[in-house]
């Protein structure tokens, strides 16, 4: 049969013959499932996408998130800090671990003629003795607990480094570890010179390898050390040589130091009264060196009380610092004690000074 075939909408169509024409219905049909078919596929693969991402952002990005609000590990079996995260802000949480201080504390147990000094139990989180410890002093070297905190956090200490002619741009007669341009050390290496020989020029390689520059490490010192609640600190080198625009206190020492320790080779570091090293010249010739302590209790020119054993720490000493120290001691029960001073005279009343303070651990 043929004539004239009207559409559903009502429009004429050519003359068909009824197979053709049901012919172009079914392809008609068998073309709309098609496109329904692609349209439900496209939906459920934007579904399917949109899953995808929120899983990343939920176990993985979110994650991430949570562990920046509990940056300390409660459980620290070293310091000993047991108790529970409480309470409903953040702040509660980053400073519960931590000792607290308003002002000078328990200044009359001891004499102390240096400027500025402070002692902390770590397990009990308390300030045993505080003088000055919020006053902005020169640190001299204790400069170096914050680069050797940024350069284990941020550098790979298997790195090898190749000495620059930056080495050269320190104070002449500074305390050196006597690396020279062309030697090529360990990122190791030159933190464990950095802490045990006080290297100055050991400060300048770290800075350079790490930052990319020593300016940039610098900006890399005072971000940690504002994350770590340090707010009265400003460096602007990475050794400690005076600068009016270089300074910290006893308190945001304590912060860093505490910092520091978290990390067990910055511990195995400062209990070192030497360290041994083999490097390369820039021909290719062997360098061995042992570089000695500048702590005077592991040079055997001073003894601390009785039933107190120094752990470790660092010295630093300019004309404007004076005569400064920051250690890690312990009782003979093995609990842990920060003490810190800065502005000394001498060293020679450095240490009587120090023990002075420390004394007062072995009243508790």
């Amino acid at each position: 049969m043929s004539g004239v075939k009207c559409t559903d909408n009502g429009e004429v169509r050519s003359a068909y013959t009824e197979r053709e024409w049901l012919r172009i219905l079914a392809a008609e049909q068998e073309e709309k499932r098609k496109q329904r078919k692609l349209a439900l596929v496209l939906v459920l693969l934007f579904l399917l996408a949109a899953a995808m991402i929120f899983l990343v952002y939920y176990f993985v990005l979110r994650s991430h998130d949570y562990t920046l609000f509990f940056p300390y590990n409660k459980a620290d079996t070293v310091f000993g800090a047991g108790s529970s995260l409480n309470g409903d802000s953040l702040e509660e949480p980053f400073a519960s671990e931590l000792c607290v201080a308003f002002g000078d504390t328990n200044t009359a147990a001891v004499s102390m003629n240096a400027y500025a000094a402070g002692l902390f139990d770590l397990n009990r989180q308390e300030t045993i003795y505080a003088k000055d410890i919020f006053t902005k002093r020169s640190p001299a070297s204790i400069t170096k607990i914050m680069t050797a905190l940024v350069a284990i956090k941020y550098g790979n200490l298997d790195d090898l480094v190749t000495v620059t002619e930056t080495v050269k741009d320190i104070e002449y007669g500074s305390s050196v570890c006597d690396i020279k341009e062309g030697d090529v050390l360990s990122l190791k290496q030159l933190v464990y010179g950095l802490m045990i020989a006080s290297g100055n020029d050991a400060a300048m390689m770290i800075a350079e390898h790490v930052g990319g520059s020593v300016d940039n490490f610098v900006a890399m010192m005072n971000e940690e050390a504002r994350a770590l609640g340090a707010t009265n600190t400003h460096f602007t080198n990475p050794h400690g040589l005076t600068d009016p625009d270089h300074y910290t206190t006893v308190y945001d020492i304590y912060l860093m130091f505490y910092a520091a320790l978290k990390y067990d080779i910055f511990q195995d570091i400062i209990s070192r009264k030497n360290y041994y090293a083999e490097y390369s010249r820039y021909d290719g010739s062997p360098v061995a060196v042992t570089w000695e302590s500048t702590n005077h209790y592991f040079t055997n020119l001073s003894e601390p009380p009785e039933d107190v054993v120094v752990f470790g720490g660092k010295t630093g000493t300019t004309d404007d610092a004076g005569a400064c120290l920051a250690l890690m001691a312990k009782d003979l029960y093995g609990n842990p004690y920060l003490s810190i001073i800065l502005h000394s005279e001498s060293k020679d009343s450095l240490y009587p000074e120090m023990n002075a303070l420390l004394s007062l651990i072995e009243s508790r």
